[in-house]
């Protein structure tokens, strides 16, 4: 069987201590940070494994409008719209095979080639998801799959938000809606 990590949006501005979104505004902790190493063990297992990896990263125009709901963040080709420097991808070092992904909505199949990654070899394909923010871009981009029929998992100790009860919230819809396991 084929495997698909989907890493999303675990960039500088969401995830290093400087990053604009980074810090919880309810708990005032850098949410992402307690999921690092998981997200880490889960890209060696697929590397060691030769599965897949697609990496969903927010790359923003510097007047989005999403700006309106939300502090600018992730701005194309700023250090913030950048992956975090412990989990870099390694595709151009090991030749594997892991796209990277820019997006400009939560959901990583609005207006990206994301469905066209998955549709090869789809027949097999099992996809994985860890990431931030659970109940936005992560719970979109698990929809997505939902509704495009992908068998679809989540790491429940792998993905992280800014709000813990929303967090809770997405888990939960994920599972009862979409159809994920949460494991």
């Amino acid at each position: 069987m084929r495997k698909t990590l989907v890493v999303v949006d675990m960039l500088n501005d969401f995830c290093h201590k400087d990053g604009t979104l980074a810090t919880s505004h309810i708990t005032g902790e850098l949410y992402a940070k307690p999921i690092i190493p998981v997200v880490k063990a889960k890209i060696e297992e697929y590397r060691k494994n030769g599965d897949r990896i697609i990496w969903l990263c927010d790359s923003h125009d510097p007047e989005d409008k999403e700006f309106e709901r939300f502090p600018k963040h992730a701005v194309r080709a700023s250090w913030g719209s950048e992956i975090i420097k412990e989990l870099e991808p390694s595709y151009k070092r090991y030749k594997i095979s892991e796209h990277v992904i820019y997006k400009t909505r939560y959901s990583g199949f609005y207006n990206t080639r994301l469905n066209d990654i998955l549709t090869y070899t789809r027949s097999d394909d099992e996809v994985e998801v860890v990431g931030v923010c659970t109940s936005i871009c992560v719970m979109d981009t698990v929809g997505g799959c939902a509704n495009r029929d992908y068998n679809v998992s989540v790491v429940k100790d792998g993905v992280a938000d800014f709000d813990p009860e929303a967090h809770e919230s997405a888990l939960k819809r994920m599972e009862s809606l979409y159809g994920a396991k949460i494991i």
